[in-house]
């Protein structure tokens, strides 16, 4: 009689190929959007790809599935897989931000995202601030709370400042705009992220959130939205400079590498 496979090995080896087909989808997707595979670009082929990437054939045809529903490539039987036009790539998906912010994103993408916060989030302000619930509200002190007492430059304050979004989207209570929650969330991260690359945060963003919230709190929705337009505004701005900073630094650093060279 042959022996079974414990459980606890089963679940282990399960779980080893999900991040194995995941991790290959986040590598090719990582190339398709910082256009190293630019679009119309054909993917080698199911056969050659699991070789050259020594991984099983199910593997690398799980992350083409991935990537196929995120909307990056399309694949056909008997014409490949190829990459798709930017304009059918699921943008607000958590992992394509994640992967457009693996390698600095294009300015011109960068301010599009905060375009769409800016259009998104001070309606839902506003409308949180009428249709908010009593646990909803608390959910937002919390968020707050936490932000608080651990600093954005650390996961569990960049988690509570995604609640703080996710929430708000929520006490909006439009089922459509609350659908937008895990996007947006995943966009307040990155850029959180992305802002402090060459450095400390320059400000302290709490009082924006503290603001949105006291007027969220007092029903007030022309200050609501008023705060959260004002949020998303100094978050660009935070951005940016952000950039402006790693940019400077990187001339810096050229030109003492170069004088050294001399």
């Amino acid at each position: 009689m042959r022996a079974r496979t414990p459980a606890s090995s089963i679940t282990a080896q399960g779980s080893k190929a999900l991040r194995l087909h995941g991790t290959i989808a986040r590598d090719i997707g990582m190339r398709i959007v910082s256009g190293q595979l630019p679009p119309g670009c054909v993917l080698d082929g199911e056969i050659a790809a699991s070789e050259q990437l020594k991984v099983s054939r199910t593997a690398y045809r799980e992350a083409v599935r991935i990537l196929a529903a995120k909307g990056l490539v399309d694949s056909r039987p008997k014409l490949g897989t190829r990459v798709s036009d930017p304009s059918t790539w699921h943008l607000l998906d958590p992992d394509v931000i994640s992967w457009l912010f693996g390698a600095d994103p294009e300015p011109r993408l960068l301010n599009a995202l905060f375009e769409l916060r800016a259009v998104v989030e001070p309606a839902a302000a506003a409308l949180a601030a009428t249709r908010r619930s009593k646990e909803q509200l608390i959910a937002l002190r919390r968020s707050l709370e936490a932000m608080a007492a651990d600093s954005l430059a650390v996961e569990t304050g960049r988690e509570a400042d995604r609640a703080f979004h996710s929430v708000l989207l929520a006490a909006s209570g439009n089922p459509f705009l609350a659908s937008l929650s895990s996007g947006i969330a995943a966009a307040v991260a990155w850029t959180t992220i992305f802002k402090q690359r060459a450095g400390p945060l320059s400000r302290d963003p709490l009082p924006d959130h503290q603001r949105v919230y006291a007027a969220i709190e007092r029903r007030d929705s022309v200050a609501a939205q008023a705060a959260m337009t004002e949020l998303v505004r100094l978050a660009l701005l935070d951005t940016t400079r952000g950039g402006s900073r790693r940019v400077a630094r990187l001339k810096r650093w050229s030109g003492a590498r170069r004088a050294r060279q001399r």
